[in-house]
């Protein structure tokens, strides 16, 4: 099929190495595709974070007595507090790690243009852990740094929440949980092309089937792991999947980003939409020509540069005015 992909999109997509599927990720056997991961990242050296930021991991104590890591990424001198964005990375909810060194270079880079504290949750992953557990994590995350954000360098009142793909799904729910649960409203919600609904019913979810990067086939199988034999069902509820959510009154503002050529565009639209008539302030923009995670498969390209504009000019707009 020919989705009229942008010419610089395209090279870079016909560049990267694709599986005998067809695509680049094979989610048939998520342990294996972890391990071919991880395999694949250590024949190539990461590059070095910024010497400029510091960065550590907090530790949390879950309820059952296992660890939450959060990786924290402050720029310059501890000389004042600084807004912070909770981050949760992208993986579809079943791979990624807030350890990727590869990442940490983005991560200190993102804090250092931002001014900011970025504090990425090593949320669990599915299906050893279904939902709502990462969205559990985050909730974690959030209100532990909402209540030690002096001790943290951080302004609490000036933090986000912010998700990838797969991350936005539990960077979602936790604004759902945090104003159920009457903990500290967070200044806003950041979502780039999220994973939102498990339906798959939509018309972008039925014509994005064979582009290679997510496609139909590995959202299903995403989802399958997230919710196992739940998916699809009438009741789920929205800490598991926040697409189902109905209340959308009291969120913060939100900011969402999708391609045109993405299986979640028309779930990202309808969740917008949503949230407008509710009352939420909105930032929603749909790139024309681009693919899903367009910014991450070819930084360089004119559209990848002007999403990041875009996105790093909401941020501060709205975590530092």
């Amino acid at each position: 099929m020919d989705y009229g992909i942008d010419p610089e999109l395209a090279a870079a997509l016909a560049a990267m190495p694709k599986g005998p599927n067809g695509a680049l990720l094979d989610l048939s056997d998520i342990p294996a595709l972890r391990e071919q991961m991880r395999t694949a990242g250590e024949r190539f050296p990461a590059p070095d974070p910024d010497p400029r930021v510091k960065i550590e991991t907090l530790s949390l104590p879950r309820e059952d007595g296992s660890l939450l890591d959060v990786v924290m990424f402050h720029p310059g001198r501890a000389d004042r507090a600084r807004p912070a964005l909770v981050y949760f990375h992208a993986g579809g909810q079943v791979l990624g790690s807030a350890h990727d060194r590869v990442a940490w270079a983005y991560g200190a880079a993102m804090a250092l243009q931002l001014d900011i504290v970025l504090a990425v949750v090593d949320y669990r992953l599915a299906p050893q852990t279904p939902a709502p557990g990462a969205a559990e994590d985050g909730y974690l995350a959030y209100t532990y740094l909402a209540e030690h954000a002096a001790e943290n360098g951080i302004d609490p009142d000036r933090i986000g929440l912010a998700g990838a793909s797969g991350g936005g799904a539990p960077a979602t729910a936790t604004a759902l949980m945090v104003r159920d649960r009457g903990a500290r409203r967070p200044r806003l919600l950041s979502l780039n092309y999220p994973m939102l609904d498990d339906r798959n019913k939509t018309r972008s979810s039925h014509e994005i089937v064979d582009l290679g990067i997510w496609d139909r086939r590995e959202n299903l199988c995403a989802w399958a792991a997230v919710l196992g034999d739940r998916m699809g069902a009438p009741d789920v509820h929205p800490y598991s999947a926040p697409g189902r959510a109905t209340d959308m009154t009291g969120l913060p503002d939100t900011f969402i980003a999708v391609a045109q050529l993405d299986v979640f565009r028309d779930e990202n639209i309808d969740f917008a939409q949503r949230l407008i008539a509710a009352g939420v302030p909105v930032d929603l923009h749909v790139y024309a020509h681009a693919v899903h995670a367009w910014d991450v498969f070819a930084p360089q390209s004119a559209l990848a540069k002007t999403f990041e504009q875009t996105w790093h000019d909401y941020l501060r707009r709205h975590l530092h005015r």
